[in-house]
Order: C-alpha cells, then structure tokens, then sequence
C-alpha cells in the first residue's frame, strides 16, 4: 500500500539584510522583538503542546505528526481531522473498525457535503493515524475513497471594478495590503507575513519568502506601489512587519494606534482584509469577490495585457503551467474571441 503525499518540509528562509527598500535612507529603527519571521494570520498551535488528549491514542498521534512535521499548523490540521472522527464515533479513535470509518467517510462526503479537497485531506490524516502509526495495513477503506475536484472558473473583477472595490475600502492600513495583493498577485498569507526587509524598493522587486509549498519567489513590483508602502510603514514604524496588528483599543487616535502597530508581535489577522471586502462587495452589489479574487484578476489582467502564461506562472508561484493556463478563459478577449465565432456559425443558418 502506497504511503500518502506528504506536505514537503519548509526549509528556514533565509536571512535578509536591511536596505532601502522601505525605509528611508538613513532613517533608524529599534531592532525588531520578534526572533523569527511570523505567518500571517491566526497562529495554530502545535498539539503536541495541548495540555491534555480526549484519549492516550490521540497524544500518541499528536507526537506522531510533531516528529515528522515541521509546521505547526499542518500538525494542527491532522490532529483536528482526527478530533472530528473521535467526535462522531464517540470513542478512542484506535478502537474503532473499519466499517466504522467506511461510514464516517459516507456520512460527510454524502450527508454533510464535504468538498473533495476536505475529504481527500481527512482521508490523508486518517492513513496516518490508522496505517502508518497503528499498523492496519490491510484495510482497503482508503483505496475506496475517491473524490474529484469540481472544474469551476474562479470569480474575475474588471480594472473598474478593482478600483472601486479598493475606493470602499477606507482606511488605509486595509486598503495598503489589499492593492499590494492585487498589484503583486499574492496570497494573502503571503502579504501579511511579508517584512520591511522583503522589499527591494530601488530595484522594483518583492520577496515571497515560504509561499505556499515553502518556495520563496521574486516578483516585480511597481514604484507608485513601493511608495504607497513606504508611506504606510512611515506611520507605525514597525522595524519588522509591514503589516502590523493593530491590536485592541481606539482606533480614532492615531498616535495610540501606531504605537500599538509599533510594538505589535502579530501581523494583521486575516479576518481583518476579509471581513472589509464583504462589506464593500456588498456596498457594490457584486456577487462574488473575496480577498483571493484580487489575485485571480491579477493574473487574469496580466494576460489580457499580452504577458506571457511562463511569467504570469513565474509570478504567482504555481508549480504547473495548466493551473496558470486557467486564466486563459477568463480573459475579456477569449469571450469576444468566442461570441465572433459562434455568430460566425450561425450566420448563415436557416430560420
């Protein structure tokens, strides 16, 4: 039996030095309390750390996924699919058969919907848990279990739409991240865990360091986007993060509110971008658009503009060329393209 995927290991990033990307020359900063580069969004913490498990086969698995994995929100994702088979079967997890799987793999794909992606991704940790660290190598349970992916176009925003999403959206440490994300093409993770040390802002370049499969990238960025944030970080002075948590208390004093953006030990939650966005999107009438669909019209724009799919691909950081050649169908082109061919075939037709 074949062990499942697992995610590749993230290397640590390495060391960059402070330059004159984002601060102005000369221009001093405390040193940074931070010992490590911080992800963007909620931390996750790893459950080999929990003061206590439902059951000793849990804190076993828990221990399991901290010795082969890195990330402390990978562990958290595999423990808590675990949690949720525990939960349903109310018992110890390692006593139940395989029968009892089969039907918790029935009851969410079928009863509660689950995406394929969630499924697929259970399914890994369930291997783990009853394969890999309890040694039930001959149940075919997992074998069985197929899911595919449904072939749906991303939502697209036009130029004039990304503007007036952007105008919504009136406070300018939201507005900031949200354009770089369009501007640059990266995920949201990506732009809130980005440093003042990523920025290259004479040489028109942005770092992404440990993007999604831990791959660090370089992308352009454009000189008005470099002094949009060279404005913002003037503000907080974080000597770290570009995008510091604004924390708790009142938001109308400006002096308050960057000294606590200056001592922050977090980035930005990601809520904080998510929640805004709907609130503008809903402001617009525009029915689908989310923080993601910021990228999604990067790319899409990029490709109407006449740039090659290998540099869209090189930019957003996609492994394969076919996931990039999706936005090959949402260009404003492809449609025209495609209406003067089917008024072509029918022109001609008889009524």
């Amino acid at each position: 039996m074949k062990k499942p995927k697992q995610p590749k290991q993230c290397p640590p990033s390495p060391k960059s030095s402070p330059d004159a990307g984002i601060k102005p020359e000369g221009e001093k900063v405390a040193q940074p309390k931070l010992s490590h580069r911080p992800d963007g969004g909620r931390a996750q913490r790893n459950p080999v750390h929990y003061d206590a498990h439902p059951h000793a086969s849990m804190r076993r698995f828990a221990e399991f996924l901290a010795l082969r994995y890195d990330s402390d929100r990978t562990c958290h994702c595999y423990y808590r699919d675990m949690r949720l088979v525990h939960e349903w079967c109310a018992c110890d997890p390692a006593l139940i058969a395989e029968d009892q799987l089969r039907d918790y793999f029935l009851h969410v794909k079928t009863v509660k919907g689950w995406k394929p992606k969630t499924v697929r991704q259970t399914a890994a940790s369930s291997k783990l848990f009853f394969v890999e660290m309890l040694g039930h190598e001959d149940w075919t349970v997992f074998s069985q279990i197929k899911t595919k992916d449904h072939d749906a176009l991303p939502a697209v925003l036009t130029r004039e739409e990304v503007k007036s999403l952007l105008h919504h959206i009136r406070l300018r440490r939201y507005r900031t991240p949200l354009k770089l994300i369009y501007c640059c093409g990266l995920r949201l993770s990506e732009c809130l865990s980005l440093t003042i040390h990523d920025i290259k802002g004479d040489e028109n370049k942005l770092w992404v360091r440990r993007g999604k499969g831990c791959r660090d990238r370089l992308v352009p960025i454009a000189t008005p986007m470099v002094e949009d944030l060279r404005a913002f970080w003037s503000f907080h002075q974080h000597p770290l993060l570009l995008f510091p948590a604004a924390g708790r208390g009142p938001q109308t004093d400006q002096s308050k509110l960057a000294a606590r953006m200056h001592a922050a030990e977090r980035p930005m939650p990601y809520s904080s971008l998510g929640r805004l966005l709907l609130k503008a999107r809903a402001e617009l009438g525009y029915p689908d658009a989310s923080v993601h669909t910021l990228r999604h019209s990067f790319a899409t724009h990029m490709v109407e503009g006449g740039a090659g799919l290998h540099t869209v691909q090189a930019i957003l950081g996609h492994r394969q060329i076919a996931t990039t050649m999706v936005y090959l169908h949402l260009t404003h082109q492809a449609e025209q393209d495609g209406l003067r061919l089917v008024e072509d075939l029918c022109r001609d037709l008889p009524h």
